[in-house]
């Protein structure tokens, strides 16, 4: 990868933020009921990763499904949306977030072996949403099942708006090797999709899958990147930033990212437990390396 490469800077977790504002996260809407509850916070959020640098804006978005909250996905859908475009300064890009439709870190209880036709009914119904309200790009991330994440892929580039995939091993990296990683990843990118990412992967584990997906992008010409997580699962919020102090924190983190980027990823943000230190740290290797406010891959 050229010096001049622009980097690309995606913003960090919505969840890990509102526990960290002292706004409750409880599952099953975990950051959803923020949308409505808590929407000052859930803009400030947004306008802090657009000050530290980040220049792609994932929409709360995540948990608003139908299956997950039932009638009320809808309305919740709409305000994550507005609430990132509100914050959003001009030229960067908000993305639509689609989610596995069950825990992304239980690819056991997805629903695509057993019933693929609902699973692209439920996915296409929020993509189709998403861009009705005006996503730039929908994100599919944090998929461990190969066929549902394909299934989702899919339904998001039949609404013609560009679709990137981003696949998780799991925190620890038990769920997805490498080698299979890279294996969905360029199934992805033969479909259409605009880049592929891993993202949820603890940062000292990410490098093996980014060198992954740096042979795929080497062999389909599509962009890669990655966001990783730094901190520790819990039962309550589904992941915690530690106790430490935020800059060293986001320090170590920026660490991780330079290898990553050496490595030829152009996207790069951060998961969960990290947080808005660490979307500036990463806005400084962007600068570093000729980065700008880009309008990205399609």
């Amino acid at each position: 990868m050229s010096e001049a490469t622009p980097i690309l800077v995606l913003d960090g977790p919505m969840g890990t933020e509102l526990d960290r504002r002292g706004v409750p996260t409880p599952l099953p809407l975990w950051s959803a009921g923020a949308n409505a509850s808590a929407p000052e916070v859930v803009e400030a959020i947004h306008r802090d990763y657009a000050h530290a640098g980040a220049t792609l804006h994932t929409a709360n978005t995540f948990r608003t499904k139908r299956r997950t909250v039932g009638e009320r996905w809808r309305e919740l859908a709409r305000l994550a949306m507005r609430h990132a475009r509100a914050a959003a300064p001009p030229g960067h890009r908000v993305l639509g977030s689609i989610a596995p439709l069950e825990d992304c870190y239980r690819p056991d209880r997805s629903p695509a072996e057993v019933d693929p036709e609902a699973t692209r009914r439920e996915h296409a119904e929020l993509a189709r949403a998403l861009v009705e309200d005006g996503a730039d790009v929908l994100l599919i991330e944090t998929f461990p099942h190969a066929g549902e994440a394909l299934i989702a892929l899919d339904v998001a580039l039949a609404t013609g708006t560009p679709s990137w995939l981003s696949l998780t091993p799991g925190p620890d990296g038990s769920l997805m090797a490498p080698a299979a990683l890279a294996e969905i990843a360029g199934e992805a990118a033969r479909r259409g999709a605009g880049a592929i990412l891993v993202n949820c992967v603890a940062s000292e584990r990410a490098r093996a899958y980014v060198e992954a997906l740096a042979d795929v992008a080497a062999r389909v010409g599509v962009p890669f990147g990655v966001y990783a997580n730094a901190g520790h699962v819990d039962d309550e919020v589904g992941w915690r930033a530690l106790d430490e102090d935020p800059s060293r924190a986001a320090d170590r983190y920026a660490s991780s990212a330079r290898r990553w980027i050496a490595s030829g990823a152009t996207i790069v943000g951060s998961c969960c437990g990290t947080g808005v230190p660490h979307i500036r740290a990463l806005a400084e290797l962007a600068r570093e390396r000729g980065g700008r406010v880009d309008q990205g891959p399609s």
